[in-house]
This record gives C-alpha cells, structure tokens and sequence, in this order.
C-alpha cells in the first residue's frame, strides 16, 4: 500500500458542531508510505478515533478513507486480516495486551501469525529496551512503560506500509523514548515504510515530514 488520503472525513460525533479548527478534519490529507508524521491533538479531540478509522476497527465517520484510490467502507473482513498482517500495524495508545500472557507470549501469538522476526532478533529488541529480565512475565504484573515497550515490539514483528503509533512513549523517561523511536525508525526504514505517530504533549524526537494540529 503507496497512500491512505482522508476525504471530509469527520467523527459523526463532531457532526452537529460548528467550531471544529482542525488540519485533519473536514480536510484532504494525503499519508504518503516512506514518510514521518506526527498528530498533534489536544485530549478528546478524536486522535485514537483516527487511528481505529484507519485500522478498520470503528466505522462511525463521515466522508471518505481511500487506500490506494479504493474506499475502505468496501473492505471485507478477509481485507482487513491480510491488511493488518501484511500492510498496517499499530501501537495502540491503551495497548490491547494480554494480562495473563507473559510479554514474550503477547509478541509471540502475532510472530506466529507473521513468522516474520526470528527468536534472536525479538530478544534483542527486549535487551535493547531493557526489559529481558521481563521477557517471562506476566503482562498484568509489568508496569504501563514497560507494557509499551512490549506493545512496540509486537508491533513490529510483522510486515507494514505504514505503522500507527498511538502515544507510544506516554509513561517512558527520555532514555527508553529515544531508544524505542530508533528501534521503531530503523524497522520502518528497513521497510520503506511510514510512520504516523499521534501525541497529546509529550511526543518522539523525530525528523517528521509533515505535523498535523489535530
């Protein structure tokens, strides 16, 4: 996938309000593959609604969300599975793990489905973020920041044209943010991919190609 372009794409929640000031909303946008975005958006302004229009996950919008030239309103559930395994990953902001599983059990169950990283090079990414000594953990028992970190690795055991990251860096110190973003950075690279990173303050230090006020 090349290009995912909003066309007065509008949450139906916001469609009764009149003083929408936004870069995003009731706009054309166009997400280039290769390039760095950043969403910058004050609390409940729509930023993870965005993210789940995108996925497919929610569908309560107005207008029009094309990959590729195509609506993605006419994706059927198959679409959606090849696309989410081999075309969109995504970092959500609350992170959607399983408490009961440990963190290498949470990436592994997508690296089953994608057989796309070897063993050796998921525990290097957990030594790298400083949580190998968690990697049979049990998820629940983790704090939020170090949740992230996991979140961030399964994230990045599959295939992406473009990777949403949904606050990723919102409970990390400066050290493990600068860390994750190179980790996140170099994948993408390697892929060609885009990355589109939304915050609501505290945000990667990356050479973004375009920053959009949501």
């Amino acid at each position: 996938m090349e290009k995912i372009a909003l066309k007065n794409v509008l949450p139906e929640v916001f469609a009764t309000r009149d003083d929408i000031q936004s870069e995003i909303w009731h706009k054309e946008v166009l997400l280039e593959k290769g390039k760095v975005y950043l969403i910058e958006a004050n609390s409940g302004t729509g930023k993870s609604s965005l993210c789940s229009y995108i996925t497919g996950y929610r569908r309560d919008y107005q207008g029009i969300i094309d990959f590729d030239g195509s609506n993605i309103r006419n994706l059927k559930i198959k679409d959606w599975a090849r696309l989410r395994r081999e075309s969109l990953s995504i970092l959500f902001q609350e992170l959607r793990l399983f408490p009961e599983l440990t963190a290498y059990e949470n990436v592994s169950i997508k690296n089953g489905l994608t057989r796309f990283k070897p063993q050796k090079e998921i525990h290097a990414w957990f030594e790298a973020l400083g949580i190998e000594d968690k990697i049979n953990t049990k998820v629940g028992l983790m704090s939020f920041g170090q949740q992230q970190r996991v979140a961030m690795i399964r994230s990045l055991v599959q295939p992406f044209d473009f990777l949403l990251a949904d606050e990723p860096i919102s409970h990390l110190d400066e050290n493990n943010s600068r860390i994750m973003a190179e980790l996140m950075m170099t994948e993408a690279r390697r892929q060609g991919a885009s990355v589109i990173v939304t915050s609501i303050g505290k945000h990667m230090d990356l050479n973004y190609d375009k920053v959009f006020k949501l």
